[in-house]
């Protein structure tokens, strides 16, 4: 199976746009969204072609597909899941891939690694498991510290890189969890 793994769009719809050729192109079998959907947060500046009503049909229209999982950021409110067509206020969701690998996906805020200012509040999770994870903008693909046998990935921002470089992730099941995560990077045109 394969995943794409996005966070933190921030409501910009140039990216929000980019992000969806890019699901075009790879075909995944699933899309999971690690929050902070349409609101850009008092901490950060406005992205590029800020327009959250742009942003909503994109991410309904991702939803009509039957491949979409999202998970809330801390930017999420109820009024986005009025206008989200899909469920988005969860602060975690558990996804199996076909070989019975969980993945741990949560926006970083609530539970997280402790990487780049995300929480360090692990759960609990099985060997060989990953945890996966937006919220710092910063792109992570590397076991826990001093919990072995656990991957942490962070796919870095589509929207409003802290590292330098808009991306997403991809996630191959096939893979062993140490190889099974890639970032891509997007360039703007």
């Amino acid at each position: 199976m394969k995943f794409l793994l996005a966070s933190d769009i921030h409501g910009s719809a140039y990216w929000a746009e980019r992000l969806v050729r890019a699901i075009d192109q790879e075909t995944p079998d699933r899309i999971i969204l690690l929050g902070d959907l349409l609101y850009h947060g008092p901490r950060n500046d406005l992205p590029r072609d800020y327009a959250p009503k742009r942003v909503i049909p994109l991410l309904n229209d991702l939803a009509a597909t039957g491949k979409l999982i999202a998970v809330r950021g801390n930017c999420e409110a109820e009024v986005d899941q009025m206008v989200l067509s899909f469920p988005c206020m969860a602060d975690s969701s558990i996804v199996l891939d076909e070989g019975g690998r969980q993945l741990f996906c949560t926006h970083g805020h609530v539970f997280g690694a402790g990487f780049h200012n995300s929480v360090d509040s692990l759960p609990q999770l099985p060997e060989g498991s990953a945890i996966v994870y937006g919220h710092t903008h910063v792109k992570v693909n590397e076991e826990v510290p001093g919990h072995p046998g656990i991957w942490a990935f962070n796919p870095g921002s589509v929207s409003i890189p802290k590292d330098g470089t808009h991306s997403y992730g991809v996630y191959d099941s096939t893979l062993p969890v140490d190889q099974a995560f890639t970032h891509v990077v997007m360039e703007e045109e």
